[in-house]
């Protein structure tokens, strides 16, 4: 049975992903409080995968995730894609005294309507995720965070308040990370790291095959290359994988005009779980 790394501590909504995909007698392991430490801990075992968020629909992008898929030094694959429904909670002891609230980044900026009219005068406190967040209001006074239930119950708090915003979908995806790379051919996709000479026209020349072929980009980012000041790697995410004709005439031609193209996973978008 593979180790299934994810972004602790526990009561994260990777925690939660990992459990519903992979099922609560798994081999689940906390890996750390950060991205990085996740990405070392896979790194450290061909046999362990990982669990880490990519995207929220509502806080954006998880550019910690972007950069370590982008860093060639770590040589994972995407192999799923899962998704949550992420349904928020109020967890702390006392709704009454609340002086500061906990979360992550994603929730907070989620919340922020709703926290602004309902606890103007509390400070709001980021954490690197929201397991950390709930933990940490456990074990102070006077504090509470932003979660899921399930972490409330792991940390001993009441949930004071459920669904927070829930009238605006808020998705997390996530990446689970491994050794080797998949091939899936049903509800699939595929994702590349590719750099571009510097001249006019490349990220044109780059995407027209995809058009010509009729293959979808379903993400594109940049992030700028350590030491290589307006130098950029791209992260792209498209629908289909190299076994279908049209995808695989599209990466050939796309690759001319590419200074470098790699994959780094063929993979399965898994159902959206809910939270």
């Amino acid at each position: 049975m593979p180790t299934i790394a994810f972004l602790g501590p526990e009561g994260t909504y990777a925690h939660l992903a990992a459990k519903q995909r992979f099922g609560e007698n798994s081999n689940l392991v906390p890996a750390g409080n950060t991205i990085k430490e996740v990405f070392d801990y896979v790194c450290g075992d061909r046999s362990r995968l990982g669990v880490v968020p990519i995207e929220n629909s509502s806080g954006g992008t998880i550019y910690d995730t972007v950069d370590r898929l982008v860093d060639g030094t770590y040589g994972l694959f995407v192999r799923e894609a899962l998704s949550i429904n992420v349904r928020l909670a109020l967890l702390g002891k006392d709704k009454k005294n609340i002086k500061v609230i906990y979360s992550h980044f994603a929730p907070l900026h989620h919340c922020e309507s709703w926290l602004h009219q309902n606890f103007p005068n509390v400070d709001l406190v980021e954490q690197n995720s929201t397991g950390t967040a709930v933990k940490k209001a456990s074990e102070q006074s006077g504090a509470a965070a932003i979660g899921n239930r399930a972490a409330g119950k792991h940390y001993g708090l009441k949930v004071l308040e459920f669904p927070i915003e829930q009238d605006v979908e808020n998705v997390t995806q996530f990446f689970v990370l491994g050794h080797e790379s998949l091939v899936s051919k049903e509800n699939s996709k595929m994702s590349l790291v590719f750099t571009l000479p510097d001249k006019p026209g490349s990220l044109f020349d780059f995407l027209k095959p995809f058009n010509d072929n009729k293959v979808n980009i379903t993400r594109i980012l940049s992030r700028p290359i350590v030491g290589k000041p307006e130098t950029y790697i791209f992260l792209a995410d498209i629908k289909g994988t190299e076994a279908q004709p049209n995808v695989k005439a599209a990466l050939k031609k796309a690759a001319t005009a590419a200074s470098s193209m790699k994959s780094i996973g063929s993979y399965p978008v898994k159902e959206t779980y809910e939270s």
